[in-house]
This record gives structure tokens, C-alpha cells and sequence, in this order.
């Protein structure tokens, strides 16, 4: 499904990593895969990179730099020449964005919140469009938690997320012309280095969607999030964009 493909893989940090299964299940389908990292997750990156099932390097990318946004599209320019899609898996919040403060937050967190989780989209969108435009098409496929609802202590990441949705949207009206599509998956809660910041918030919602859910949910089972991002980052999916894929095992679907 992949074979041949060139894609450029942000948000691995450990094996836990939903990046990581994507990254994982990309190699596997026969994809080309570079990751990136940023500052003292470098190295962390790395010892992850190289339990993939395949030789890859890890570029430093801090998505809110705009000469290292640049430098990534130079270096990717000279490896590859052009790449067929990119995944979005960077998010970040200060302390007092989350946690129930959600009425004591400041604007700058709220904005730091924003621009990390969200914006980076574009930011990064943008900045690798030269790469993938044209006749060939290329992929945005982004990471999300289903904003159409409240969280308690997810705060102003829900926001964020809120606003991650609306950018896809927006990038897939205006890059669409130009031959690059844009699609978010909403994942289910999930193992990841991410959750653990949320502690009891995070074993709550497993324990609801394994409760809920018509499918069933395994909060340690990546495959079903890896093989829908794998399929939007694919030709099969040249159809669709704009989308917010639901993997959750329909937990969005019922209300009890």
C-alpha cells in the first residue's frame, strides 16, 4: 500500500509512541521514513528510530522555528527530491493549560497551547508543500482526540485540538488545488508517553471506552490508529480530505 512512498514521520519518542506503530507499520508496507525530534528528545528518538523494522534517520525540528522549518524542507529537498505525505503528531502544553485550570489559564499559555498543537500544522504543511504538490498528490494525515466534546483536566489541549480540527480543514480547502489532501485521526485513548501526563484522566478514559465501545477498545493496541493512518497516507485514500477519521471502536457513536 505504501511501497515506494516517502514520508516524513514527527511525534516518535518511544516504542509506546502512536507515531511510533505508524511509523513502524509504514516501514512494514513498504514505505521510505524519516523521522523528527527535537532538543533532549533527540536522543530518545534515536534509541526508538532504531527499534523500527528498518534504517532511519532522525532530523531535529523545533515546528515552532521558522529557519528550521526551512532547513527540514532543504534537507528533505536533497535526500528525497519530494515526499508523498507527512504526519502530524506534536502537541504541548504548559502545566497550568491542563489539570482542571481551565479558568486560571493565562492567554500566553493558551496561545503556547495553540500554536504548538495546532498551528504546527500548517506550519508544517506549509513548509514541505513545495515537496509534495502536484500531479503525484501528497498527504497531511494529523493526530487527534475527538474535539467535539469537553474533558475534564484535557482543558485548553481540547481547545487546541478544537482548532487542530478547523486548521485541517481550511489546509485541505487550500491545498487541494494543488494536489495535497489533509486528514485527521481521532484516536481512542491509547499507552502513550503523552497520556501518562494526564495520570488518572488517562486510565478513566480506557477504562469508558473499554466500557463503551461497540468494537471494544485495547488502549495498548496501536495497530487500528497505525492502519487508518497508513491507508490516508496511501493512494487509496486520493478521495478523501477534510476528514476527522474516528478510530475509537465507535465509542463517538453511542451515547450509553
Amino acid at each position: 500500500m505504501l511501497e515506494g512512498r516517502r514520508l516524513l514521520i514527527t511525534g516518535v519518542l518511544t516504542e509506546d509512541s502512536l507515531a511510533f506503530g505508524i511509523a513502524s507499520a509504514a516501514l512494514d508496507l513498504g514505505a521510505e521514513v524519516v523521522l523528527t525530534s527535537f532538543g533532549r528528545r533527540m536522543r530518545i528518538t534515536g534509541r526508538a528510530a532504531r527499534a523500527l523494522p528498518g534504517e532511519v534517520d532522525v532530523l531535529e525540528l523545533d515546528v515552532t522555528d521558522v529557519d528550521q522549518l526551512a532547513a527540514l524542507a532543504e534537507e528533505m529537498k536533497s535526500r528525497w527530491g519530494r515526499i508523498d505525505g507527512l504526519l502530524h503528531s506534536i502537541a504541548g502544553a504548559t502545566p497550568d493549560a491542563v489539570g482542571e485550570n481551565f479558568l486560571a489559564t493565562t492567554a500566553s499559555s493558551a496561545a503556547s497551547c495553540f500554536e504548538v498543537s495546532a498551528f504546527s500544522l500548517k506550519s508544517l504543511a506549509v513548509a514541505l508543500l513545495p515537496l509534495m504538490e502536484g500531479e503525484a498528490g501528497g498527504s497531511v494525515v494529523g493526530l487527534d482526540l475527538d474535539a467535539s466534546v469537553a474533558y475534564k483536566r484535557y482543558d485548553w489541549m481540547g481547545v487546541a485540538k478544537a482548532g487542530l480540527e478547523a486548521t485541517a480543514r481550511y489546509l485541505a480547502l487550500y491545498l487541494g488545488p494543488r494536489g495535497v489532501r489533509v486528514n485527521l485521526v481521532a484516536a481512542g485513548p491509547s499507552l502513550t508517553p503523552a497520556a501518562t501526563a494526564f495520570d488518572d484522566f488517562s486510565d478513566q478514559l480506557a477504562d469508558l471506552w473499554d466500557e463503551r465501545a461497540p468494537l471494544g477498545w485495547d488502549v495498548r493496541d496501536a495497530a487500528p490508529i497505525a492502519d487508518a493512518a497508513c491507508f490516508l497516507l496511501s493512494p487509496l485514500s486520493r478521495g478523501i480530505t477534510g476528514e476527522v477519521v474516528r478510530v475509537d471502536g465507535g465509542f463517538h457513536a453511542v451515547a450509553f
